[in-house]
């Protein structure tokens, strides 16, 4: 009995050892976060999905390579010695680091080229959404192409010749321990910058000034409150210029039945800049009905021409025929 009752504490020993392991409780020291940070800073990263999330990973044996020429492969000041020293000592430190958080293992799968077909497919969809809404090219637009038409084959072909880089996406890799070679390894690590603490302050003392308002000068309260007019009375000037260019157009809409088209500010409304949104002044549109029925008579006329060409090949294949037919 006694024999198994120290077996059993032998072996939640080393389950807690492995488990302390695995899970340091400790933070990491100052040293280690340097390490870190430049590694990130130095070691090249790549950004790809990882469970449907944009990530940034590296790959060990750069990460290796370059801390063998990091300032912790030097000998010290004093003659101490140095951090890393061999390539074992580095996979060493960078295992701990992936015990305490820093980055994560993960395993590298090849795209297949049906996905990427799935991907290309929705793409051409949303293009042709988009294209439907566009007008169509004019036929001199088109000529050109035609023309241009053997110098674009010729740069496929040459593009076709260069190596096609492989596309990759990540997934979590069972085995979560450093290895010196091409594994990739995920940053989880991710510092705050020191622009966001300055933004965060500003704004902090942006608030304690405007809270402090009364104890303003009385020069700068008076322009604070001149300011807060001109902006009131330039937002209102922009919501009217919206109200009335939509009547304008709607008015004239109304008076041409729907043939004059007239905007104020056409790009008022849309996602541009905000000198972009004020020019052109104006945008001015006659649709005529006339125009639309020439254009279809046209296409009538080309069709019909067409039809009547191809009959004529007909009739002369046919009267060649019974020719032949004649002398034999």
């Amino acid at each position: 009995m006694a024999s198994k009752v120290e077996k059993r504490k032998v072996a939640k020993s080393k389950k807690k050892d492995d488990a302390d392991v695995m899970h340091p409780t400790t933070k990491p020291t100052s040293e280690e976060v340097a390490v870190a940070k430049w590694i990130k800073s130095n070691v090249l990263c790549k950004k790809t999905k990882f469970l449907s999330h944009s990530v940034e990973y590296f790959t060990a044996s750069k990460a290796v390579d370059k801390l063998l020429t990091s300032p912790w492969s030097l000998p010290g000041k004093k003659g101490e010695e140095p951090l890393f020293s061999t390539r074992e000592s580095i996979v060493q430190y960078l295992d701990l680091l992936l015990r305490k958080k820093f980055f994560h293992r993960a395993r590298k799968i090849p795209v297949s080229e049906q996905e990427l077909k799935a991907r290309s497919k929705k793409k051409e969809k949303k293009k042709e959404k988009d294209d439907c809404g566009k007008k169509e090219k004019s036929d001199g637009e088109e000529e050109k192409k035609g023309d241009d038409g053997e110098s674009s084959h010729a740069e496929e072909k040459k593009d076709k010749g260069k190596k096609e880089k492989r596309k990759i996406r990540l997934d979590m890799h069972l085995e979560q321990i450093f290895v010196d070679g091409n594994d990739a390894y995920v940053w989880i690590y991710d510092p705050i910058p020191y622009y966001y603490w300055l933004a965060g302050g500003g704004v902090v003392l942006a608030v304690v000034a405007l809270c402090l308002f009364p104890l303003w000068p009385p020069v700068v309260r008076k322009g604070v409150y001149y300011l807060s007019i001109g902006a009131a009375g330039f937002l209102m000037f922009i919501f009217g210029v919206a109200v009335l260019r939509v009547l304008i157009f709607c008015l004239l809409w109304l008076i041409s039945l729907g043939r004059h088209h007239l905007w104020i500010f056409p790009n008022l409304t849309e996602d541009v800049g905000f000198f972009a949104s004020f020019w052109p002044l104006w945008k001015y549109e006659c649709r005529d009905k006339d125009s639309s029925t020439k254009k279809n008579k046209k296409n009538s006329g080309k069709k019909k021409s067409f039809d009547d060409a191809n009959d004529e090949k007909v009739e002369e294949n046919g009267e060649e025929g019974t020719q032949i037919e004649n002398i034999q």
